[in-house]
């Protein structure tokens, strides 16, 4: 065997799970003698050495819960979502509130997540905010899983264990949008964003809005999706891609507020005016989506509630208790951009 033996190497040669053997290693009751011994022999033929000085997380833990944030793409060097950062605020109110110190890292600085944290003990628990690609995201998710890591993940469903999820509803925040367009009478609508598996909540929004069009039979054409990923640069040269290719709207539903905020640059430099000619709403409600001019109407994430849920189901998860899925109610704010 190449480099240092770990607890999971003794789980596989034993034939038992990384647990037991964690179990077996401390001479807990929980596991039979035979298995013991079995577990103390592979550890002796491998030269393990237990860390003394590390705590473990089943008998004493760290008080520290680790927030690893996805690297977006941003027009500054944060590399952070703005949406995460107002949600940042309120885990780490959370888990103060808790007695609970907040670890704050980026999720691309290593591929194990749970070495980096539970196993090393620097972490009882994971959250994860943001995902890139879901498709290729799935596999991260997955691994946590198998070693049954305690974490939670912002927005992302986990396959199977609907607990681990807190989100909005998203679908119903697109049928949000798409009433108060009707209300105001600008149905050919046009929709910016991801409507792919690839990115999962963009695609409800999208599913959300094309649904509550319908129920006021309005037909929605895939002719007048544009492709986007969340930044104001690509809600931009969306929009300008639909301008330029001679499609006819008169209102714009955006997945985020980022993508929003690029389309009316866009609009406003082709002398288009919002909301007199385009009605345009975001989705998130950040800071700046009252500051841009107009102002922005926006489905809200409740990010105060949302962080306080993240840090209350993962401590469940660490103590053991019961957890539910969470779906947090979406909130229209109306602003100028639709009237």
């Amino acid at each position: 065997m190449k480099g240092k033996a770990t607890s999971f190497d003794i789980a596989h040669y034993a034939g038992v799970s990384q647990s037991t053997v964690s179990r077996a290693l401390r001479n807990s009751p929980l596991v039979n003698e035979e298995t013991k011994r079995r577990v103390r022999e592979v550890a002796r033929e491998l030269n393990y050495k237990v860390d003394k000085n590390a705590s473990n997380l089943r008998t004493q833990q760290s008080s520290t819960l680790a927030c690893l944030l996805f690297e977006d793409p941003t027009g500054d060097d944060s590399q952070i979502n703005p949406f995460f950062l107002n949600m940042l605020g309120s885990i780490t109110r959370a888990c103060a509130k808790e007695g609970y110190d907040l670890l704050v890292s980026f999720q691309q600085i290593s591929d194990d997540w749970r070495a980096d944290y539970e196993d090393s003990h620097r972490a009882d628990g994971i959250i994860l905010l943001g995902y890139g690609d879901y498709v290729d995201y799935q596999s991260r998710l997955q691994r946590l899983l198998d070693n049954n890591t305690k974490f939670v993940c912002w927005g992302a469903t986990v396959d199977g264990r609907p607990d681990l999820t807190v989100k909005c509803d998203n679908y119903g925040g697109g049928k949000l949008a798409a009433e108060h367009l009707v209300q105001i009478r600008r149905t050919n609508a046009v929709f910016i964003g991801d409507a792919s598996n690839h990115s999962p909540e963009f695609f409800d929004r999208y599913k959300g809005f094309r649904d509550g069009l319908a129920e006021h039979n309005v037909l929605f054409s895939e002719r007048n999706i544009a492709n986007a990923i969340s930044t104001e640069m690509s809600g931009y040269h969306a929009t300008r891609s639909l301008i330029a290719n001679n499609v006819k709207f008169n209102a714009l539903f955006a997945a985020s507020d980022l993508i929003a905020i690029g389309a009316i640059k866009a609009l406003q430099e082709a002398g288009i005016n919002v909301p007199k000619e385009v009605s345009v709403i975001g989705f998130d409600n950040i800071s700046a989506a009252s500051y841009v001019s107009p102002a922005l109407t926006t489905v809200q994430q409740n990010t105060t509630l949302a962080g306080q849920m993240i840090v209350a189901n993962l401590l469940n998860l660490i103590r053991g208790e019961a957890v539910e899925s969470t779906l947090l109610p979406p909130k229209l704010i109306v602003r100028s951009s639709t009237s």
